[in-house]
């Protein structure tokens, strides 16, 4: 079964439109232990979605994890790895982090408890939740 994610960019360095227009990219650059667990964790055709970090703080897009965990080539260290995903679409609209943060469903969220951490597992719940606000 398919799991849940949530994967955060700074759109200065690479946004979800740039994943939009490259079709898929490598998602590398990470290098936090708690964030390479749950890389390690992802697979082939989990469901993703990019949180726009820096200035935006937002949930902006639908992805999918296109390749299983695998060594980043550009490091050479077998601890780094990353993987492959493939831009689906943008959300109806931006979930902003303050939003986020008001709604109590998100309380145990990652997102909410760990801010800094750059990829993360969502709940089902969590997901659903995402989604709804996206489409209000």
């Amino acid at each position: 079964m398919a799991k849940h994610w949530l994967v955060k960019s700074d759109p200065d360095h690479y946004s979800f439109d740039d994943l939009v227009r490259d079709g898929k990219a490598a998602w590398d650059g990470v290098t936090n232990t708690t964030a390479l667990i749950h890389i390690r964790a992802m697979r082939k055709g989990d469901d993703v979605i990019v949180y726009a970090s820096g200035d935006v703080k937002a949930a902006v897009g639908l992805a999918t994890v296109a390749r299983d965990p695998y060594p980043d080539p550009k490091v050479g260290d077998p601890k780094i790895v990353i993987v492959d995903i493939s831009a689906k679409k943008a959300l109806p609209r931006p979930v902003t982090l303050a939003e986020i943060k008001a709604d109590p469903a998100f309380r145990d969220c990652d997102l909410v408890r760990i801010s800094r951490l750059s990829v993360m597992p969502l709940t089902d719940a969590h997901w659903r939740r995402l989604l709804a606000q996206a489409s209000k």
